[in-house]
């Protein structure tokens, strides 16, 4: 049987999620693709890195995580692989590229994509960083190696979004793209019009994992930028990078500001907006006051929706609610499963 060989770089939760879907649908896709995929490699910044051109035991990975937090030293699969060692010189079909945001620069993650199209290798990843702030390149590169690219999981996690566009509204042009894509703020802006103090909510949302540690990119609307950039390089052509939209965040929202839009039977929220005026496409990432019985303002908790309006659809909205990491985990391994098809590997 064909296999197909996987480089993962980065293994947090997304990646982890990844892996235990691998190994639980190894069967199905064997049967259905008539392919294997295999791990040969693994890098993390601190946890240490594995690589085996034959293939990595991914069920040992996953328990060494789970119980250690790192991979073993003493392991016959143990590596000093860097993230770049990986890419410029381990044997591998398909990078996975999985590593941290870095929300201004998308560094190092375009820096790896460029490493493995330069080699031919294909490419899958659910890092916005690199669609955000180099996307045309990347596919340019992408193009000229014959290689694919593909980043469902970078915005809205596994909800089909990207796919959506690109398969079944072909020969659309995307007008206008709007919605609510960070989770974060959704759910403190909720939790502030319950009458709860900032410090309360900051708390109980990282103890539930609403919260990163840092949530400044999240309230001051960073990720959110990133995200409507990334659908807007991708969707529009916007060829954009975050610091153009130059976004507003939920600071200055206080518990007085909600309830006076309440009165006005209105909810605020943290709304991204991709549109075109007088020929050019530009960005917005600010607090809106939205009608409580709209699309917009019925997005609970960590849900996310984005509305796509296109000049022969019209308008189509695709709703994610309350997402958990295997949303993300599958995003991936839908990308895979499209790249298999695409690589002319199915079976039927």
């Amino acid at each position: 049987m064909k296999t197909i060989r996987l480089a993962i770089l980065g293994f947090g939760n997304a990646a982890q999620s990844f892996a235990s879907l691998l190994i639980e649908k190894e069967g199905k896709i064997q049967n259905i693709y008539g392919v294997k995929p295999i791990v040969t490699a693994i890098t993390t910044k601190s946890r240490g890195s594995l690589y085996n051109p034959g293939g990595l035991d991914l069920e040992k990975a996953l328990e060494d995580m789970a119980l250690n937090g790192h991979f073993n030293e003493g392991e016959k699969d143990f590596s000093y692989f860097s993230s770049f060692d990986v890419v410029e010189k381990a044997e591998y079909d398909v990078l996975v590229e999985l590593t941290p945001l870095n929300i201004f620069s998308g560094e190092p993650a375009i820096q790896h994509i460029k490493g493995a199209f330069a080699r031919g290798k294909d490419v899958i990843t659910a890092n916005k960083g690199p669609i955000a702030w180099a996307f045309q390149s990347l596919k340019a590169l992408a193009q000229d190696k014959n290689s694919l690219f593909f980043y469902e999981t970078t915005v809205m996690d596994g909800t089909p979004v990207f796919n959506m566009v690109q398969e079944t509204l072909r020969l659309c042009r995307v007008l206008e793209i709007e919605g609510i894509l960070n989770s974060t703020t959704n759910y403190i802006l909720e939790e502030l019009a319950l009458g709860k103090d900032m410090d309360e909510i900051m708390e109980e949302g990282k103890r539930r994992g609403f919260i990163e540690a840092d949530p400044d990119m999240d309230t001051q609307g960073w990720d959110s930028a990133a995200k409507l950039t990334a659908l807007m390089n991708v969707l529009m052509g916007a060829n954009m990078t975050p610091d153009q939209i130059r976004p507003k965040g939920i600071e200055g929202i206080s518990l007085d500001t909600i309830k006076e839009a309440q009165g006005r039977g209105k909810i605020i929220k943290l709304i991204c907006r991709g549109e075109i005026i007088d020929g050019k496409i530009l960005g917005f990432v600010e607090p809106r006051e939205v009608d409580e019985g709209s699309l917009l303002g019925g997005i609970k908790g960590t849900s996310s929706v984005v509305s796509i309006t296109t000049d022969l659809m019209g308008k189509v909205s695709i709703v994610e609610h309350d997402p958990e990491i295997l949303q993300t985990g599958y995003g991936v391994l839908s990308d895979l499963l499209r790249l298999l098809v695409e690589k002319g590997k199915l079976k039927v």
